[in-house]
């Protein structure tokens, strides 16, 4: 009866043990089974959350749940991200990201509660808003290899206007500089529509901040476009040069990603991809994009991942250099 006891007992353990392999997988092809939060780290009506909604509508659409948008701005989107990175590795809590949370910040903040690299896993890179080079209606330059020679000739003389320290127009501004051998000095602005103001006026020489805002202008011949800080020219703007012409291998701008916290199952991780590719294929989803200054990426999860270490890789220096930090 003993032995019985002990070989019913073993059998209905390794029966149990079965079980849950059969239940594991289940449970994963079963995401997802309830809403997902998406956590924009800005505000509402901002360029993140607006691309962030159309995708979440989309993957409403794909994967048969609602996707949540939920804003948590503060700290250059760091308040958002930590609070992804504490998020159950389930699934249910993503994040749409940008390059500050992704890469940059921390190269920036002294004190950060999460560290991109060990808190997140890469899902697929969303997007990309290349940083335009503008400049005043009468500066006696038209192109950034004219502005280039100009501000050698006239070292710190030329003036530039960026939205912020450490800001993406901020640091191209700084990479410019370092890669072209050259001095001007740098303006901090609030935001883009006081720096199209200024150019406006001709109260500053140049500005660099993403192309979005400055567009309308550049079409109407109110201000000049100088480049366009990317490896290749933008369709919309077929005429403006790529800083790249000039200065081979020169990229910078603003992207956005999604990104899960570490340790998510991969088949989620992998749904998730999917789905958003499918999008950016889509030829209403890049006229969409296309009107907002931004295009497509894409890709796998390796791919952003490879692409993140490069950014860090890039500014890093950059921004030890010119000594930001908060």
């Amino acid at each position: 009866m003993l032995m019985f006891n002990r070989r019913s007992a073993a059998l209905a353990l390794i029966g149990a043990s079965f079980g849950l392999m059969q239940t594991a997988p289940a449970l994963a092809q079963a995401w997802p089974s309830r809403p997902v939060t998406m956590v924009v780290p800005f505000t509402a009506g901002t360029t993140s959350d607006v691309i962030a909604r159309s995708l979440a509508q989309e993957l409403h659409q794909k994967l048969g749940q609602p996707f949540i948008i939920e804003n948590k701005g503060g700290a250059g989107g760091n308040i958002g991200a930590m609070n992804v990175a504490r998020a159950n590795a389930d699934g249910y809590t993503i994040l749409f990201a940008t390059t500050g949370q992704a890469a940059t910040n921390q190269l920036m903040y002294k004190q950060m509660e999460y560290s991109p690299q060990r808190d997140f896993a890469s899902v697929v890179l969303v997007a990309k808003a290349p940083v335009i080079i503008t400049a005043r209606p009468d500066a006696p330059y038209s192109t950034l290899k004219d502005f280039i020679a100009y501000a050698k000739a006239n070292p710190g003389k030329a003036t530039g206007g960026f939205p912020g320290n450490g800001t993406l127009g901020h640091i191209t501004g700084e990479l410019l500089a370092r890669n072209a051998g050259i001095d001007f000095a740098k303006t901090q602005y609030r935001g883009s529509a006081q720096i199209l103001t200024d150019l406006l006026g001709n109260h500053i020489d140049v500005g660099m901040d993403s192309l979005a805002g400055y567009v309308p202008a550049v079409r109407e011949g109110k201000i000049k476009a100088l480049a366009i800080a990317s490896t290749e020219r933008w369709s919309r703007l077929p005429d403006v040069p790529a800083v790249a012409e000039s200065l081979p291998g020169f990229e910078a701008g603003v992207w956005y990603a999604v990104l899960v916290p570490a340790k998510t199952p991969g088949d989620v991780i992998a749904k998730i991809n999917a789905a958003t590719n499918a999008w950016l294929k889509d030829s209403k989803t890049q006229e969409f994009l296309a009107n907002l200054g931004i295009q497509p990426a894409g890709g796998t999860p390796d791919e952003l991942k490879a692409f993140t270490q490069a950014e860090i890789d890039k500014w890093g220096p950059i921004i030890k250099g010119a000594k930001i930090e908060f």
